[in-house]
Formats: C-alpha cells, sequence, structure tokens
C-alpha cells in the first residue's frame, strides 16, 4: 500500500482539502504502477468515478469506431463523441492521460464534457491503445487515425466539418503534440490549434520540477519513470520527437498550429512545460502559457469540485475560439 499522504506547504487550501477529503474517502491505494498493467487500470477506473458524478448534459453522446488503418498502423479505434448544445461546426479531439498506460474516455469524461461546453464545439475522446502491452508508437498511430478521422467517422453522429482543435492531457498533451507533428511533416491535416494540459513532453527526469516533487504529492518522479519505461523503453526511439516531442526541431515547432499551454504548479511535468514553452519563444513564437499556483498534477479531472479546473477550462476555452478566429 501506499504510505499515509504527505502534503506539501505549495498546495493551495481548496487542493489540499481535496486531497485530505480523498484520502479518507478511500484510504492509501497501492501505486497502479507496481500493478500488473490490468489491475492498475481497474483501480484507476474506481478512482476516477467519484470525478464523473453529475455530468453536464449533452445535445447527443455516441459511441463511434474508427476503422484501422494498416498503412499507417493503427488499430480499430472507439471514439467517444460529446456534442454539446448549440454546437459550432468543428471538433476538438481531446486525448486523455493516464501515463500511457491508465485511463479511458469514461475517466475522462466530465473533463471532456466541460471542455466541450466551453469551446463550443463536439469533443471527441479516442480510447486507443495502451502500453505495455502496446508501447510506443501504436497508441499514437490511433490518435493520428483519429485526427484524419475526426469528421468522416463523426458525421452521423452530429458532427459538423469546420475547425479542428487537438487537446489532450499528461500523456495525451505529448500523444496530442506528437501526432499534429506527424501530420505536420506529412502535410495532410490542417489543425487549428492545441490545448495541452500538463504534458510530458520529454523524457529527462532531473529537472527543477522532478527534483523539486519528486515524491509528490500526486504524481512522483518514480511512477514517471515507470510509465516511460512502459511506453518507450528503447533509449534511441526516445530521441524521437513523436516520442519525446521537446526533440522536435527549430523549424517544426516554428510551423506549430498556435498552442494554449497549462502546466500545474505542484507537479514533476512543470518543467515540461517551461521547457517547451522556452523553445517555442527561441524560435519566435509567442504561445500563452498559464501555470496553476497550489495545484497537482491532474487537477482537471476534479472539475466539480476545484474551482481552478474549471476556470483553467473556461480559460481554454477562451484560447479556442481565439485559435479558430484566428484560422479563418
Amino acid at each position: 500500500m501506499s504510505a499515509p499522504l504527505d502534503l506539501s506547504d505549495d498546495l493551495s487550501p481548496e487542493m489540499r482539502d481535496l486531497m485530505l477529503r480523498i484520502e479518507s474517502e478511500r484510504g492509501p491505494q497501492p501505486d497502479p504502477t507496481l500493478l500488473l498493467p490490468e489491475e492498475g487500470r481497474l483501480q484507476c477506473e474506481r478512482s476516477n468515478e467519484r470525478n464523473n458524478i453529475n455530468l453536464p448534459p449533452m445535445a447527443r453522446t455516441a459511441d463511434i469506431v474508427v476503422a484501422a488503418d494498416t498503412q499507417l498502423g493503427s488499430h480499430a479505434c472507439r471514439l467517444r463523441v460529446l456534442v454539446p448544445h448549440c454546437a459550432g461546426a468543428g471538433a476538438v479531439l481531446f486525448v486523455h492521460g493516464g501515463g500511457f498506460a491508465f485511463c479511458s474516455p469514461e475517466t475522462h469524461e466530465r473533463c471532456a464534457r466541460v471542455l466541450a461546453n466551453e469551446t463550443g464545439l463536439p469533443v471527441l475522446v479516442p480510447d486507443y491503445r495502451l502500453a505495455p502491452e502496446h508501447p510506443f508508437p501504436q497508441g499514437l498511430y490511433d490518435i493520428i487515425a483519429c485526427l484524419r478521422a475526426a469528421f468522416s467517422a463523426t458525421a452521423e453522429a452530429g458532427v459538423s466539418a469546420g475547425p479542428l482543435i487537438v487537446s489532450g492531457d499528461s500523456a495525451g498533451a505529448n500523444l496530442a503534440l506528437a501526432a499534429i507533428v506527424h501530420e505536420q511533416e506529412a502535410e495532410s491535416l490542417h489543425v487549428s490549434g492545441a490545448l495541452l494540459f500538463y504534458g510530458a513532453f520529454g523524457v529527462h527526469f532531473n529537472t527543477w520540477s522532478y527534483e523539486q516533487f519528486a515524491d509528490g504529492p500526486g504524481l512522483t518522479r518514480a511512477k514517471m519513470q515507470r510509465y516511460w519505461n512502459w511506453y518507450c523503453a528503447d533509449e534511441n526511439a526516445r530521441r524521437n520527437p513523436l516520442a519525446a516531442p521537446l526533440l522536435a526541431g527549430d523549424e517544426v515547432l516554428r510551423a506549430l498550429p498556435p498552442l494554449y499551454l497549462m502546466a500545474a504548479g505542484v507537479d514533476p511535468l512543470l518543467s515540461d512545460t517551461l521547457l517547451l514553452a522556452e523553445r517555442l519563444k527561441a524560435v519566435g513564437r509567442d504561445d500563452p502559457i498559464t501555470v496553476v499556483p497550489g495545484v497537482t498534477h491532474g487537477f482537471l479531472q476534479n472539475t466539480h469540485e476545484l474551482a481552478a479546473a474549471r476556470e483553467v477550462l473556461a480559460a481554454a476555452g477562451e484560447a479556442a475560439r481565439g485559435m479558430i478566429r484566428g484560422s479563418r
């Protein structure tokens, strides 16, 4: 079992109270990265049930299947479609996080519904293949296939072709950005922008934030090391920008669509976002970055309890509308 919760002095009162409440509700839990993958996934699904209550109503919801693309290397992939009331043309492809190994469209559904309402666009959540059974680049190829089929596969579910925004949290932000890089180099798709929340953009465990928050609270350095070992254990593959987007070349970064970057202030991955922002600024870009103080990695899962989570998604919605206006 995990040790009793050791809370950082850096936490906001709201975040601290929530973490203590969750601890009192369920007690110490095993570290899911030390369990068999299927056991860890079951634990994550159960722990996220409390985050997916009082779901914001949608005009339509559906599950459709994006067919396998044998040339690309993707498999058939379920796509959760969430269409808000008064949805505009276009869509957000939202890639759920979970260390490349855990979580699902269901664990992130409330977050995705709030994002749909804030952007005014349908949100599409792929149920991509997970590591360690399906390491890099298998899950990424599923995301790319869903990106390419975002409108053709979802028309019957009420999604109208229009601007396409890509989004993701944590490992999902990595996959979202890598999918854009892949399609940018293939010159096969236009993306209006990306909303990237506390992403895992590089394979380096000695940054300032990894040192500062090595033992949490919440996400730890050891967990991230195990996640990366599951997803991309090969050192040569880790040098591929599609695995670690921080390694993308200057021209690739310069050509990216507009990005909205958000990081949590109490998070081993904080430096990943800061480093990406520095790289973007160095090539002449001015992408907005928000660091939310006092919150831990994954706090967007708590939209029904944390004002900070709702505020971030409202800001992301405004950023998405700006991206769409700028792409016209």
